[in-house]
This record gives C-alpha cells, sequence and structure tokens, in this order.
C-alpha cells in the first residue's frame, strides 16, 4: 500500500497510521511494517501505532529513529506492508517454556535487541523468562559473547589490560574513582567504562561528570588511555555491549538482576575493552544484593568460571555490604568524600580501605605487588600523591578541571539535619531506605542531592546529636525527602520507639 510519508520528531522506532489503512494493510496496533523509501529502495521494519484523528487516511507517520536508516524527505511516497515476525520471538518462546537457548539462538535475540526489531513487551519477556529459568554456562557465555560481538571493542597493543566491578546495591560505593588512578599511576592501563545509577543514589558514570564529561566513544575511550593510563566514562556512549543499556532499561521497573544476565553484563563490558585482569566487587549483607557469604563465593565462582571461557583472570572480594562505604551518598557528595581521600586524608576508614584492598588485588595480579602486599603499594601511592596526579590527568584529558579541590565542590543549598531521637548506639543502617531518600531528594539527576551521614553503624550517639543530614538543589524535594525520612527510619538507634499503635488519636 503507498502511503505518504509525514516526519514526526519521537525518538523511538515506529510508524503512525490512521487506523483504517492499518485494516487495509492487515496489521493492529503493536505489529510490524515494512516501509520502503521507493526513491533509494531502502527498506526498515518498524512497529506500528495507529489513529483515529491524528493523520488523514492516505499518510504514515515516520517517527524519528525509524527514519535514521530509511532517510526519506517530508512528503515522499513510501510503500508499506505488513512484516514477518522475527524467529527471535520462538527463541524467546522456547526460554519461556524452560528450554536452553542454542549460541545461534541468543545471537538471534541479542541481534534484534541491538537494531530495535523487539519492542518493549518482547524484551521485558525474554528479561523475565532469563529470571524465572535460571541459565546455564554455556547459555551466559553465548549471551556474553554476543553482547560483545554485536557492538564496538577496544583493542590495546600493550598488556595486561586491568578493569574492576562492583555488582552494586550498596549506597556511597564511590572506589573507582580512587581504584582507577591508584591503578594508572602504577603504569597499567583501565579504560574503565561506568553505568549511571539505575536504582542507586549515584553510579560511577553519574559521579564523574562533577568533574568531567563521560560521553566518548570507543576511539576516544581507547585513545585517552593509551595517553595517561585510565579513563572513567559512561559505557552508555561508547557503543560497547550495547544490548546491556536496552535490556537495563526495561529491567528497571521491575527491579529485577537475572543472575545469569547480570554476570553476562559484567562480563561482557570487561571482555569489550580487552581486559586480561578483572576484579569483581561483591558486596554481601541483609540489605545488598547478596544475602550471604555461601551466595556471594558462589556467585564469585560462576564469575571466575566464565572468565575463564573468556581467557579473562578474574578474582572476586567479598565485601562487606551492610553499610554504606564512607559517609557520603550523592554525587557531589560522594566526589568530595573521594577528592579528599585523594588529597591525603585517610577518613572515612571504609572508603580508604576498601579502595586500596581493591585496587591492591588488581596489583598482585598484574605482578606489581608481591602476594599480600598490594593493599599496602596502593596506600603508598595514595600517600605520595601519585593517585591524586594520576587523577587530574585523566579529569583533564576528558575535558574537566585538573585544579579542582575537594572545597570546590558544594552540595546542594536545602539541607535537613535529623537528630537521634534517643542516646543508644546506631544498631541499623538500612541500605534501601538511604537510597530511596538520596533518590527522592534528587539524587543522581540532581548532582548536590543526596545524603551525609555523621554516625555509623556502632556508634554511640546522644539524644539530639545529628546522625545525619538531608542535602537537596530544591526545596520542595527537601521537603518530599523529610516526609519519607520519617516513614523509612534508614538509620535505627536501639531504645528509639519503633511504632505506635494504634496510629490514629482515640477520644474517649
Amino acid at each position: 500500500m503507498k502511503l505518504t510519508a509525514k516526519l514526526m520528531d519521537i525518538g523511538t522506532r515506529e510508524v503512525l497510521v490512521n487506523i483504517e489503512d492499518a485494516r487495509n494493510i492487515g496489521v493492529l496496533n503493536g505489529d510490524r511494517v515494512q516501509i520502503l523509501n521507493e526513491a533509494t529502495g531502502v527498506g526498515v521494519a518498524a512497529f506500528i501505532d495507529t489513529t483515529t484523528t491524528l493523520l488523514p487516511r492516505g499518510t504514515i507517520g515516520v517517527y524519528r529513529l525509524t527514519n535514521e536508516r530509511l532517510k526519506i524527505t517530508e512528503g515522499a511516497s513510501v510503500e508499506v506492508r505488513k512484516a514477518e515476525r522475527p524467529a527471535a520471538l520462538d527463541y524467546i518462546r522456547k526460554k519461556m517454556d524452560g528450554d536452553h537457548l542454542s549460541k545461534e539462538e541468543t545471537y538471534a535475540i541479542i541481534q534484534d535487541v541491538v537494531d530495535d526489531n523487539l519492542s518493549a513487551a518482547e524484551l521485558t519477556a525474554y528479561i523475565t523468562a532469563c529470571y524465572i529459568n535460571d541459565m546455564d554456562m554455556d547459555e551466559v557465555e553465548h549471551l556474553t559473547r554476543a553482547m560483545v560481538d554485536t557492538g564496538e571493542r577496544l583493542m590495546f597493543h600493550s598488556h595486561p589490560i586491568v578493569d574492576k566491578h562492583s555488582i552494586g546495591g550498596v549506597p556511597g560505593n564511590k572506589i573507582s574513582l580512587l581504584v582507577v588512578p591508584i591503578i594508572a599511576a602504577s603504569g597499567l592501563k583501565i579504560p574503565k567504562t561506568s553505568s549511571r545509577a539505575i536504582t542507586g543514589a549515584g553510579g560511577t558514570a553519574d559521579l564523574m561528570e562533577v568533574l568531567a564529561p563521560v560521553h566518548f566513544s570507543a576511539a576516544e575511550v581507547q585513545q585517552m588511555t593509551e595517553k595517561v593510563g585510565g579513563a572513567i566514562v559512561w559505557g552508555g556512549a561508547t557503543n560497547i555491549a550495547p544490548a546491556d543499556d536496552k535490556i537495563i532499561i526495561q529491567e528497571y521497573p521491575f527491579r529485577i538482576d537475572a543472575r545469569g544476565q547480570m554476570i553476562a553484563s559484567v562480563m561482557a563490558k570487561k571482555f569489550a575493552v580487552g581486559a586480561d585482569l578483572v576484579v569483581i566487587d561483591i558486596p554481601v549483607g541483609t540489605h545488598a544484593k547478596v544475602r550471604t557469604i555461601q551466595e556471594g563465593r558462589k556467585l564469585a565462582r560462576d564469575f571466575i568460571e566464565l572468565g575463564d571461557r573468556l581467557r579473562i583472570q578474574v578474582e572476586c572480594a567479598i565485601t562487606y555490604g551492610d553499610s554504606p562505604v564512607g559517609r557520603a551518598i550523592g554525587p557531589k557528595l560522594e566526589v568530595i568524600e573521594a577528592l579528599r581521600i585523594l588529597e591525603g586524608a585517610e577518613t572515612p576508614g571504609s572508603l580508604f580501605q576498601k579502595s586500596v584492598a581493591i585496587a591492591g588485588m588488581a596489583l598482585e595480579m598484574s605482578g606489581k605487588a608481591p602476594r599480600w602486599k598490594g593493599a599496602e603499594m596502593a596506600g603508598e601511592i595514595i600517600r605520595k600523591g601519585d593517585a591524586l596526579k594520576k587523577f587530574r590527568q585523566i579529569i583533564e584529558i576528558q575535558g574537566g578541571d585538573p585544579n579542582v579541590k575537594s572545597e570546590d565542590i558544594s552540595p546542594g543549598k536545602y539541607q535537613f539535619v535529623v537528630n537521634a531521637p534517643a542516646t543508644g548506639y546506631v544498631i541499623e543502617l538500612n541500605n534501601k531506605s538511604l537510597i530511596s531518600l538520596a533518590r527522592t531528594a534528587g539524587a543522581p539527576h540532581d548532582k548536590g542531592a543526596g545524603i551525609l551521614l555523621h554516625a555509623k553503624k556502632g556508634s554511640r550517639v546522644e539524644k539530639g546529636q545529628p546522625i545525619f543530614t538531608i542535602f537537596a538543589e530544591r526545596s520542595w524535594r527537601l521537603q518530599k525527602a523529610i516526609e519519607e525520612g520519617r516513614q523509612l527510619m534508614p538509620v535505627m538507634v536501639e531504645g528509639m520507639l519503633l511504632d505506635r499503635v494504634p496510629q490514629d488519636t482515640r477520644w474517649g
């Protein structure tokens, strides 16, 4: 059927047609159509939306992403036909039925993910199927390789290439801002592609963006790493393992992180940047993603096995995940804390110790430090100022101010101090509640929003003594965070009132 094109600035791979035209073509809302640019012969498949009023019959609204490949002009004539459903849908159904997918089937699904040939519902079905029906290690390997092969890769001539990753779930885990410059200062290369926060208060890319741009191509990341030894960039801008970001977006509403997909996600990025040595941080705790040390060890074995299959040496650190790393949660607050450590402070101890421990493992794996001496070497690199010097080089090459100091960064101007409701010891810090509170205050989008803890788990506090401060860039967000904080009670002090029953006032 021939239709006249109307270009529409909408960022999805779809088209809009009058419902009567859709019936004549033989498609329903959500089906696929094939659009042919008659001038060039280029054909593109797209999902169909229908309307009764926005477009007249005989006209097709072509969305911006659809036209990136179609390249038609306003008013052009196009041929529109019903498109065949992709074979990937049969493979997704197979996984939904609990069967294992072959290498070819996995590659077909991931190629369609990268090409935007699957709708959000179809991709969600694949994610859910993998969540309900565990992937075996063969499937995880196939998924990892498929995500790498459908994107760009870094190819370094000198080795080893080092990388690190945390599986997340712990607020304030800003250690990449220290680990990357420590490793680069030792003479090793570490091209750190990082994520933005999905459920947290600040991913590494969100933090680094306080100091410098993080949007770079894969080629630019390689050039920067070759020149100064390291980079900290947003992986979503690099086209490295591009399917991963598309999968993460669909996982977000359900807060699910299928084990096999999570392992593949992490290792695909490491494989794609050419890493030879990788340290994986697995926080363990009641409020972390991994609840027990036993679960952490099993996950570590899976990472190590996949690393062996990819010829990457992997070591895992099982770390304490029941308390935030350091005292700051939120982009600017965390950057201030990290810079202070690089500038010579050794407190908060949890941030310093975890950073040198993770960096030390990489130094030992590379042969830069003897076994069990890596943390000591990493600490010395910080104390001598070499890590700070290297971090400034990384900031500069990414387009930031290399002379920035911790005192130059100011968090949100709206603040509220939460005081201890009773005298006693801090007996619990609820990571999920702290993250939720920081996000309600505006983090990570509002870089100055977040939480600064004045008392950590085990600290003794007096009634009325500050236990944490909420920061926000907008007053209404601060008010929302205050209201939420009263409900969540993210910091528990022994002896404090937990609830009142009944909560309503009764009159006699």
